[in-house]
């Protein structure tokens, strides 16, 4: 994994690339990589990766899950892009995961989506995923990891756990991408499981996703220094 020397990704998600654009030149000075969700994406296209990437390494956040040659395909396709690290779901299971490592190359970083922060035990349980959070992010963690996804996306309230389960990056762990972050005061909107950016990195994630709380600012370039300050990047 190549992780960008500031843990701060800011995501843009809005369908307008033009109001993304202007994101970007407030908070760039401030974060060290961008996300590209499924909105913006499918609004704005490929060209978006190719711009952001003379700006930052780009993350495309597609949350891929499809039967094992679809995924392979759309992994390959993403491939040709100037992208750092995209996104599989690990419950899709280890044949489809299997089949997007074995599409990525050596430029693309697959990492396995456990769990989403908008998701809690109640709304588990309904999906059929019985017990705590921790144990089905773990036994999913374990797919993906198994089928060579170098990294994971999880909530911040279970980065300490893979820690434990996995261990540091210094020990070989996997690479962790944390949405749900919120700094101290934001609002959590739909996300369920969140932390500040702070605990978060003291837990052990190794980038930071933060969307709302900087781009639904009136200034976008000001919550991104306080987020950068509060991290100490």
């Amino acid at each position: 994994m190549r992780p960008p020397a500031n843990p701060i990704c800011v995501a843009l998600d809005a369908p307008d690339w033009a109001a993304n654009r202007a994101v970007v030149a407030a908070v760039a000075p401030s974060v060290g990589a961008f996300k590209v969700g499924l909105s913006s994406f499918i609004g704005a296209g490929p060209g978006s990766v190719e711009e952001l990437a003379a700006e930052r390494p780009v993350f495309l956040d597609l949350k891929l899950h499809d039967i094992p040659q679809q995924v392979a395909g759309a992994v390959a396709a993403v491939a040709g892009l100037p992208v750092a690290y995209t996104t599989v779901h690990a419950a899709g299971g280890r044949n489809m995961l299997r089949a997007a490592v074995d599409s990525a190359g050596p430029a693309l970083d697959l990492l396995g989506v456990t769990v989403l922060t908008s998701l809690d035990e109640p709304a588990l349980e309904v999906l059929g995923l019985a017990g705590p959070i921790e144990q089905a992010v773990i036994r999913l963690a374990e797919l993906a990891l198994e089928a060579g996804c170098p990294g994971l996306v999880c909530s911040p309230l279970e980065v300490a756990g893979l820690r434990r389960r996995f261990g540091s990056r210094a020990e070989g762990g996997p690479f962790l991408v944390v949405p749900g972050i919120r700094p101290g005061g934001a609002p959590a909107g739909d996300q369920r499981r969140t932390l500040p950016p702070e605990e978060a990195l003291a837990d052990g994630a190794d980038l930071l996703v933060i969307g709302r709380p900087i781009t639904g600012t009136a200034d976008p370039g000001a919550a991104a220094r306080a987020v950068a300050a509060a991290v100490g990047a």
